[in-house]
């Protein structure tokens, strides 16, 4: 990830005070930091010179008791590098951002009760699919029913039909990874999002979280020649943040979003899992085919196809709702945390 707690081998233990985790909202912006500080400046890493105090070192009222705080500095303990770090800090999304000292940077975000952190699976609107007539098309004016190339369980090309957006808000800002390939394509996608990843000396396709993904590994890429889906090194990894959150469901449970193929779910990293909790949508997108107004409702031209993703703006209320539950029924090593 290139986040240092002392040192990336944890060899040097003692330049990192607390080891407890900090909130959620707190880790994410640390993961999204570390990615901006080795693009800034490759071999060096984000250091965590300290994050949550159980032995009140700190004042009264720090944040670093409740784990929205960080102190930080680079692997290299350059301190001309700081101001760009104070402010790549600020890109990554921390609420409050202090260089009040020449040794480190203070960091802190609000409780995760106080904002709503987007720790789900999403694309950026601009990013494609490419439908089954051949023409490519952006996530964000894609439709329900719209047929897009996915990926069968073996890796091979099919196309698969939207059923359904897990989530839709055109208008959120929001932090991405961005993963850059040997060939040329580009994936932006949410950190925790599962992308598809080969892994070469096992001969197997696993999906791995995209901010886990790191440079040297392999993703299936779709071959323009001959429309196969094959693997191809992955050679930068980047975060940014851009606005807009697509997430289409489709009923295979994969997409290939800018010829990269990814799953269409994230936040757990079982492909499997998180497939057969949506069956029961996938059962209600077949049950609604069967009926017969549907496609009338669908030619109307006051109910057009589209019309349903059009008007959502957010999560999907199952999805939200898987959302919320996971937490007490699946152990937190499955979890993106």
């Amino acid at each position: 990830m290139g986040i240092l707690m002392g040192d990336q081998d944890r060899e040097q233990h003692d330049n990192v005070l607390h080891t407890k985790q900090p909130l959620v909202r707190c880790k994410e912006k640390l993961n999204v930091l570390a990615y901006s500080v080795m693009n800034e400046w490759p071999g060096v890493r984000l250091l965590v010179a300290e994050s949550w105090d159980e032995d009140y070192q700190h004042g009264k009222e720090s944040l670093h008791y409740e784990g929205r705080a960080v102190t930080i500095a680079t692997s290299d303990r350059d301190q001309s590098k700081y101001g760009m770090l104070a402010r790549l800090a600020v890109e990554a999304g921390f609420d409050w951002v202090s260089y009040v000292s020449r040794r480190h940077i203070y960091c802190s975000v609000k409780s995760d009760s106080s904002i709503s952190s987007h720790v789900h699976g999403c694309f950026t609107p601009e990013s494609t699919a490419l439908l089954e007539g051949g023409v490519r098309k952006p996530l964000g004016e894609l439709s329900i029913g719209d047929r897009v190339l996915s990926m069968t369980s073996n890796g091979q090309p099919v196309y698969s039909e939207v059923i359904l957006f897990m989530d839709r808000n055109l208008k959120q800002m929001q932090n991405f990874v961005r993963l850059h390939t040997a060939g040329g394509a580009v994936l932006t996608v949410t950190p925790a999002h599962l992308v598809s990843v080969w892994q070469p000396e096992r001969q197997e396709l696993t999906f791995t979280f995209a901010d886990r993904i790191e440079e040297r590994q392999h993703v299936l890429v779709r071959n323009e020649e001959t429309g196969e889906l094959r693997p191809d090194q992955v050679i930068k990894v980047e975060s940014v943040r851009s606005m807009g959150v697509v997430a289409p469901l489709t009923r295979e449970g994969t997409i290939v979003v800018n010829s990269v193929a990814a799953s269409c779910y994230a936040v757990i990293n079982s492909q499997s899992l998180a497939h057969w909790g949506l069956a029961p949508m996938r059962l209600l997108s077949t049950l609604e085919a069967w009926l017969p107004a549907k496609d009338q409702l669908r030619s109307s031209k006051d109910h057009p196809k589209d019309s349903s993703a059009e008007r959502q703006n957010g999560i999907h209320w199952y999805a939200e709702a898987l959302y919320k539950i996971k937490d007490y029924v699946l152990p937190k090593s499955w979890r993106h945390d």
